[in-house]
Order: C-alpha cells, then sequence, then structure tokens
C-alpha cells in the first residue's frame, strides 16, 4: 500500500531582527512586559521581500536538497493569510520563479492552521493520483501589524518553510488527523479587512488591513481545542500520546504550549519552542520548527510526530505522522 513520505525540508527566514528593546522606543512596552506574556524575545521582518519571495526561496533550498527537477513537481500549495496579492496567487509566482511548469498552484487560507491544512490537502492528491508535490507556509505578516498596538504588534514575524511530499511504499505517512473550523468565533482574530467602494452600495465597509484579536479568547480556545482534536488525531493513528516523540504546535504562545504538554501528561522537552528568536509567523511557524529539527538531527526517519496548528478562523488542525 503506497503512503507518503517527507523527501526534504527547507526555510526562509528575513535578515532584519527587531528585537522587544527596538520596539520599546516604538511603544510603552519592555523586554519582560512581552516575554512573560508571550515567549517572544524578537522577530525578523522583511525590508524589501514579499510572501514571494520567501515561499520561493524556500521551494528553490527544497530542490536543492532534493536533488529532483522543478519539473517534476506536480502541485505547489502556499499556505498564507499575507499573499502578494489575491490574483495571481503566491503559488503561481511560485511556480514560475522555480520553474516548476508541469505543477498546477494554489494559495490556502487557513491562518496559523495553514500548514496542516495544506499537508492534508497534499495527502489527499498524493494518495489519489499525483506523485511529488510541495507545501509551503509564508507570511510577511509584518504588512498586517499595526506597529502603534503593542496587543499585536509584538506577537508576528515574517517568514517561510516547506516541505516536499511525495508517494512511497515505505511504512511511514500521515497516520490520522483532525480539521476543525469555528467559524462563529471568528470575529475573534481577524486582518485584512477590505473597502467595498462599489458606487452602487448603500454603506460601505470600511478598509481595516491591521490585526485584531480578542487574546484572552484566543488562548482559551487553543488550551481547549487543541488538545481535544490532538486526542482525536492520536485515536484515528492508533498510537498513544507517550508514542509521539515531537509535537510540534503553532509557534503563538509559551504558555499555550505548556498548557497543552501538560494536558497531555508529556514532558515540555516533546514540545521544542523557537518562538523567542521568531515570533508567531503564523502558517510558517510549524513548518520553520520542524526544518530547524531536521536540520539539528533531532528529528529524523523512524520518528512519530504530530503537527498541531491553531488561530485565525477560528482553526485547529490536528496530525500524526510516521516520518
Amino acid at each position: 500500500m503506497e503512503q507518503l513520505k517527507i523527501v526534504a525540508s527547507a526555510r526562509q527566514i528575513p535578515d532584519r531582527k527587531v528585537t522587544n528593546q527596538e520596539l520599546s522606543t516604538m511603544m510603552e512596552t519592555d523586554d519582560e512586559w512581552i516575554y512573560t506574556r508571550t515567549g517572544i524575545h524578537q522577530r525578523n521582518v522583511v525590508t524589501s521581500e514579499n510572501t514571494s519571495d520567501l515561499a520561493s526561496s524556500v521551494a528553490k533550498k527544497i530542490l536543492d536538497k532534493s536533488g529532483v527537477s522543478p519539473e517534476s513537481i506536480d502541485f505547489i500549495i502556499v499556505s498564507t493569510m499575507s499573499p502578494d496579492s489575491l490574483s495571481p496567487s503566491t503559488a503561481a509566482i511560485v511556480q514560475a520563479n522555480i520553474g516548476a511548469t508541469n505543477a498546477f498552484a494554489f494559495d490556502l487560507s487557513a491562518a496559523c492552521s495553514g500548514f496542516v491544512y495544506g499537508m492534508s490537502i497534499a495527502s489527499s492528491l498524493l494518495m489519489t493520483r499525483y506523485q511529488r508535490g510541495i507545501v509551503i507556509g509564508a507570511e510577511v505578516l509584518s504588512k498586517l501589524v499595526d506597529w502603534k498596538d503593542r496587543t499585536t504588534a509584538v506577537l508576528f514575524g515574517d517568514g517561510a518553510a516547506g516541505v516536499l511530499v511525495e508517494r512511497t511504499q515505505e511504512n511511514i505517512g500521515l497516520l490520522g488527523e483532525e480539521l476543525r473550523t469555528f467559524g462563529a468565533k471568528g470575529d475573534n482574530l481577524v486582518a485584512g479587512q477590505f473597502a467595498n467602494t462599489n458606487p452602487f452600495s448603500n454603506e460601505i465597509s470600511p478598509l481595516d488591513p491591521y490585526f485584531h484579536q480578542n487574546g484572552r479568547e484566543v488562548y482559551s480556545f487553543a488550551t481547549r481545542e487543541v488538545p481535544e482534536a490532538l486526542q482525536v488525531a492520536l485515536e484515528k493513528a492508533q498510537v498513544s500520546a507517550d508514542d509521539v516523540d515531537y509535537y510540534l504546535l503553532h509557534q503563538a504562545n509559551s504558555r499555550i504550549v505548556s498548557s497543552i504538554a501538560k494536558r497531555f501528561g508529556q514532558p515540555l522537552s516533546k514540545f521544542p519552542i523557537n518562538m523567542a528568536l521568531n515570533g508567531n509567523t503564523s502558517a510558517a511557524s510549524i513548518g520553520i520548527l520542524l526544518d530547524e529539527l531536521i536540520e539539528s538531527k533531532q528529528i529524523h526517519a523512524g520518528q512519530t510526530i504530530a503537527f498541531a496548528g491553531f488561530g485565525g478562523g477560528l482553526t485547529v488542525g490536528a496530525q500524526i505522522w510516521k516520518i
């Protein structure tokens, strides 16, 4: 029976670092205030790049690492809530930039659950008719941040990461997943609202590109729903919490990660954290963490790992993989 293999991973982080100390010169805050509430010391922001630039760099690195030709890629999925434009899609720009002339490409919008949702769609595509695809989470959230609002500006960073996934005869792959959406709670985290300038409209919607969130409600949502989704995914995969080598959670808040580890009765060492240096990179965060752990050889073939994303929508996505 054919299964799925994560063949290669890569990440791209902008060079410009913005520390909490630097933010304290722009707004009323300081490193202690930010770090104790979020676990974040700094974040990285673009200076000239856009989302497609970060994503294209990731795709090129993946091709170099794997040794596969761009022409052999069947599809490209870019999960993002901060695309270059609505059309063309960021994925279409990546397809052109890497010369993947045979690939179809599209963007997916599921905010911080985007990488997990993208991996789910890729798995379905590969198990039905395709051989090889690239899934990338890429964000330039700095263009959605009001840099005078300390409740959001301290949280978010830019970055991209992704994987090459292909069919294999090996006994590995996606063992179980649980995807959930809570649309009725969507107004707890919003960004990128468009103005309606339609001359026929009786009411013109306001233009508001910036992040707005009910931090308390999002925290409560994540600590309640992520453990439940993970538990269902584990049951579908027919593995126990103890069987998982690492839990790779969306890097939003260190207290959320700690709470989920406690809920599962698992050591915090199984829940790696990198948000201190990267901030919250939304759809890119799980992929960035995965690539760092593969690069350091902490994650390797034969292990069982869990992904869990959560955020805007509101959405949750949990998967169990044997890699």
